[in-house]
């Protein structure tokens, strides 16, 4: 039975049980994230939970700050027997009163169901992008090379500074604490486009509980996206998700060729505003809809 006077904490960090309670709410879900995923929120964000009268993880909703300009809100997730007593927006409501609070702008990517919800909490619509996926390893008939003048290799240490700038001025906002998260989750996704000794692209993955994850995916253009994408598909093995922008058609093309099929579309959804802060050229695939 539900407490009738739910309790909210915010967590600074999560014992085993209640990592088993999380782990639980993803799994009903069929999401995909794992405790290293968990562990990013409660390293640098924020994660509130609601727990039952027992004492375990009922709820939960996660933010991320990126950089002092918003803030990523996510994993809104309500165990099913709880479900319909208000505690997911209860939830929401204490998050984004935070964000207020610090005059950080809220930022969530939204499936078809919850976009409704959102938008009538204020929330428009910024830019699309659908979740694909492969369910076994493929190789096109034809190679995807990266373009005169470009190479494509394994991201070294050195390059990791340059890397985290060039991303920030995609992205929007300085982000190295999540992208330095990502590093050895999913190695054969971890790539870098150079140009002249310049960054013109890189890639990034991880695991998870369904299926592998590569993003986020940012370049300068259609062909040096396509390289890293193909480079990284050769190397990794079974159940591959990616999330692609909508508009990027000619990656799309590279992507259908290996076998990725659509799973669901979702919405970029900022509070009060449809102005996206990243740079739309060079944003070809997200992190996912937790991270941004």
């Amino acid at each position: 039975m539900a407490t009738s006077e739910p309790r909210l904490t915010i967590k600074k960090s999560l014992t085993p049980s209640e990592l088993d309670d999380v782990g639980a709410l993803v799994r009903e879900a069929r999401w995909n994230q794992l405790a290293a995923d968990w562990r990013i929120f409660i390293e640098f964000g924020r994660l509130y939970a609601i727990h039952s009268e027992a004492g375990r993880i009922i709820a939960t909703t996660a933010t991320l700050p990126h950089g002092g300009r918003f803030a990523w809100i996510s994993m809104v997730l309500v165990a099913g027997e709880y479900r319909r007593r208000g505690l997911a927006t209860m939830l929401l409501r204490q998050a984004m009163a935070d964000l207020a609070a610090a005059k950080l702008v809220p930022v969530l990517d939204a499936t078809p169901d919850g976009r409704p919800v959102y938008r009538k909490l204020g929330f428009q619509d910024s830019w699309g992008f659908q979740r694909l996926i492969r369910r076994e390893r493929q190789r096109a008939a034809a190679s995807v090379g990266a373009p005169a003048g470009v190479t494509v290799r394994p991201i070294a240490d050195a390059d990791w500074p340059a890397l985290c700038a060039y991303d920030a001025a995609a992205f929007g906002a300085e982000r190295s604490a999540v992208l330095t998260g990502l590093r050895g989750r999913l190695p054969a996704a971890e790539l870098v486009a150079t140009r002249a000794g310049a960054i013109a692209g890189f890639l990034l993955g991880r695991d998870g509980g369904l299926a592998a994850q590569i993003g986020p995916l940012i370049a300068d253009d259609d062909a040096i996206a396509g390289a890293l994408a193909a480079h990284a598909l050769d190397g990794i093995e079974g159940p591959l998700f990616v999330d692609l922008a909508d508009s990027k058609r000619e990656l799309r093309n590279v992507l259908d060729a290996r076998g990725f099929v659509a799973v669901r579309p979702f919405t970029r959804m900022l509070y009060g505003s449809s102005a996206r802060f990243d740079d739309a050229a060079r944003t070809f695939a997200a992190v996912g809809p937790e991270f941004g």
